[in-house]
């Protein structure tokens, strides 16, 4: 084994000043003079310029005159077409169940929901592999908010109520309209489910 060492160590030893005096003999080594008798012939390069045919659009035409006589005007049109007219205007047609029948239902609109969240499991359950629902009952404000809510059922009780009134109170509703105006609607139930993905 100490042999190796040795054997490596002057191996590596020789390659180095083999390596040292080659590059001392490529650097030492002067460039053969250049002949100064020979002269090369410079080139020089001129770029011809083409003569490019240039056309231009030819020129527009004028516009004809105007004629200095103005066309004679229209007569009004006549909504007399001819024919027996029995009272005046037509009346305008009135919806079936007298006026205004579907004017209230026109602006007024229940409750939608526009935003609803999903609740975020709770890791105590999702550990546990447990799933389950909450149903939870709120109102919904003028605005579309949800204020008050209040767990009505869960099942299992203990684990879903805390995130299920979290997510209840990100909904956002377009409120209900009752004469044109936003009102509040309470009693709203909505029922959150938490269930696994298999």
């Amino acid at each position: 084994m100490l042999f190796r060492y040795i054997s490596a160590v002057l191996l590596g030893t020789v390659a180095t000043f083999g390596l040292l005096m080659l590059m001392r003999s490529v650097i030492a080594d002067p460039m053969p003079a250049e002949d100064s008798g020979v002269t090369g012939e410079v080139l020089d390069f001129v770029r011809l310029v083409e003569e490019l045919d240039i056309v231009l659009d030819p020129p527009k035409p004028e516009p004809p005159p105007l004629p200095d006589e103005q066309p004679p005007p229209l007569p009004p049109p006549d909504p007399d077409i001819g024919g027996p007219r029995i009272g005046g205007d037509p009346p305008e047609p009135t919806p079936p169940g007298g006026e205004g029948f579907f004017d209230r239902y026109i602006d007024d609109g229940t409750y939608l929901p526009i935003v609803r969240v999903q609740p975020i499991y709770p890791r105590r359950a999702l550990t546990r592999g447990i799933e389950g629902y909450v149903l939870v009952e709120f109102v919904v404000t003028a605005t579309g908010a949800v204020r008050n809510p209040v767990v009505l059922v869960a099942d299992p009780p203990g684990f879903f109520e805390r995130a299920a009134l979290s997510a209840v109170l990100k909904f956002k509703y377009k409120p209900k309209v009752t004469g044109g105006k936003p009102v509040a609607v309470s009693g709203v139930r909505t029922r959150v489910v938490f269930e696994m993905e298999d």
